[in-house]
């Protein structure tokens, strides 16, 4: 049972992709990875060809990831896909309140699309703390998918942690703590990476840092 989980913010889509890769191939269950992507040209375009397929809304319903409504929840379902090869075939489009247009897979969905603690507090900073972060570091995390980054986040055995994270900064995560720091120098008034956290490009909530 994760009792942990890792969270990191990446530049660019394709280097939080190879991550999400490299997590698989460890054999990282696709249950416990989640990415959550600014809608850029960075990103994927669902309903593109070579990526995966939109489905209608009987379909994502029936799938148990049809549309919810905009009040009271913290994200609306554009097209959420189950299956496939690996997590990155499940990516679909969400509305996040704060955020914006998203592409996302993984566990967080659940979080942000519910009737839950997510969609009470609202949108991604909402799932985050639903999920065990503190909310100034989710509000970091928010405001760099924001600003077009792409967010991983796994859930972790304590004894696995170690190779989550060295996954992670193999694949390029970034220093949330430090870019943080130059959002607040241009007027960012949210909250940051950890004030008593160690300078690092990851993050770990739900548990200790190691």
């Amino acid at each position: 049972m994760p009792d942990r989980a890792v969270t990191a913010l990446f530049e660019r889509y394709a280097d939080a992709q190879a991550a999400v890769e490299r997590l698989e191939a460890l054999g990282i269950p696709h249950a416990d990875i989640a990415i959550v992507a600014s809608h850029s040209p960075d990103a994927p375009d669902v309903s593109a060809p070579g990526t995966a397929p939109v489905a209608g809304e009987a379909e994502a319903n029936a799938a148990g990831t049809g549309n919810a409504g905009t009040a009271g929840t913290g994200a609306t379902v554009g097209t959420l896909l189950g299956g496939g090869a690996g997590l990155l075939a499940g990516l679909g489009m969400l509305a996040v309140p704060g955020v914006g247009p998203v592409v996302a897979a993984g566990w967080l969905v659940s979080a942000l699309t519910g009737a839950g603690i997510g969609a009470a507090a609202g949108g991604l900073v909402g799932g985050l703390t639903g999920a065990g972060m503190n909310e100034t570091e989710a509000a970091a995390y928010a405001e760099g998918v924001r600003r077009g980054g792409t967010l991983v986040t796994v859930r972790s055995e304590a004894g696995r942690a170690d190779q989550v994270i060295a996954a992670l900064k193999e694949a390029g995560s970034i220093d949330l703590d430090e870019r943080a720091e130059g959002w607040r120098a241009e007027g960012w008034t949210g909250g940051t990476a950890g004030d008593e956290a160690e300078k690092a490009p990851h993050q770990v909530f739900g548990g200790n840092r190691p």
